[in-house]
């Protein structure tokens, strides 16, 4: 197939960096590489630079600086919530969800092993979490209560506030993979009820291997990685100052677009979820009709494997996805989705479209224009069909 123009939509794996963050970054890898430990000036410099990004993303989700640790990224942050605070913990029950990124879910699994019970709440048929489901969960030995404020695959927006009532009114601390909410909605982690918090930079324009870790003032939680004295004792480690200083530029802008670029990509989204339905029959909407991310499509359609499309739409210069991007080598059907009810061959069939804030009313177009023809191809000589 001739690839006519080059359309990405997988923003929920990751962003471009912005240049503006770019651009702030640049310095700290030359001119002011100095090691924010040390005391002269140069050292000064990126210490300051460090700080200053604190404060940006302490700003960005209503926080104080001194709540706010650096991390290599999302992933980090999560594992340290989790177990950070079953070391510090007086009982040894988790409750979470059972569509929670694997980062939450591998980590979940890996204190099973060490004698820890973990209640992986159901969800209903469009990912949400019941906050009665979270209450009959709760035991006299539970230490957290873990729930994502946005599902990375179907867009699914928790009713987080109403899930950390539940678990406050049991003086249980609450924590919340952010990671897809940041520059999506307002984030604010006392309007959340957010005692832990993890984001990541590569989501919203910010560099990989880059995020943090918001921790309420006296929350009871163990240092994650043991050396020097780096973020106040608790994260050993020399700071990855460029990548610091470009997370905090980008949650900066993606906090400030949010007003403008929010209803944009929304109704962008819809577009793309109306143009879809109408036009290719056996398809389903996957995750909640309207409490779900401005940016994210998530459909499946019957009789084709996901990965088919994949290749297809690439070879049309449109990057999308299946799913998770932590999941893509792997041949299971999605968590996610078949914990909302769909059956694995269903499952199979999804497709991820998830915009930036660099996509136009033209890629949509293009998305639409060309998908119809590629499903229509691809059930014609799906041995999927034959056998409904």
């Amino acid at each position: 197939m001739e690839r006519k123009r080059s359309v990405y939509m997988d923003h929920a794996a990751t962003t471009p960096v912005r240049p503006e963050a770019l651009e702030a970054m640049l310095p700290y890898f030359s001119e002011r590489f100095g090691n924010p430990s040390s005391l002269y000036s140069l050292a000064r410099e990126a210490k300051e630079a460090v700080e200053e990004a604190r404060g940006r993303v302490a700003a960005a989700i209503g926080a104080t600086p001194e709540e706010v640790f650096f991390t290599s990224g999302g992933t980090e942050a999560d594992n340290w919530a989790i177990k950070g605070t079953a070391l510090r913990g007086k009982g040894d029950h988790i409750v979470t969800s059972a569509i929670e990124h694997h980062a939450v879910l591998h980590t979940c699994r890996s204190l099973e092993k060490q004698g820890y019970r973990v209640t992986y709440l159901p969800v209903d048929e469009f990912g949400r979490v019941e906050p009665a489901a979270v209450e009959e969960a709760i035991t006299d030995a539970t230490i957290l209560v873990s729930v994502m404020a946005a599902n990375n695959e179907i867009g699914t927006i928790q009713p987080i506030r109403a899930i950390a009532e539940v678990a406050h009114d049991h003086k249980i601390p609450f924590h919340t993979d952010a990671v897809q909410a940041i520059g999506a909605f307002p984030v604010d982690v006392d309007e959340m009820g957010a005692d832990l918090l993890a984001l990541s930079a590569h989501k919203f324009g910010g560099p990989k291997g880059t995020g943090a870790l918001y921790v309420r003032k006296r929350t009871r939680i163990g240092t994650f990685i043991d050396g020097g004295a780096q973020e106040w004792g608790k994260r050993a480690g020399t700071e990855n100052v460029p990548g610091i200083v470009g997370l905090g530029r980008a949650i900066e802008l993606a906090v400030a677009g949010m007003p403008q670029n929010a209803p944009r990509l929304a109704a962008m989204r819809d577009r793309l979820i109306r143009g879809i339905l109408d036009t290719i029959p056996d398809t389903r909407l996957n995750g909640h009709p309207t409490e779900r991310l401005a940016n994210n499509v998530n459909v499946a359609f019957r009789y084709v494997e996901g990965e088919s499309i994949l290749l297809m739409l690439d070879a049309l210069g449109i990057a999308a996805s299946t799913g998770s991007a932590c999941t893509s080598a792997s041949l299971e059907p999605s968590h996610v989705l078949t914990s909302c009810g769909l059956p694995p061959e269903h499952a199979h069939g999804s497709l991820r479209l998830t915009l930036g804030y660099a996509n136009t009313e033209e890629d949509v177009d293009y998305v639409l224009e060309v998908l119809p023809g590629i499903i229509e191809r691809l059930r014609e000589i799906s041995p999927l069909r034959g056998e409904a």
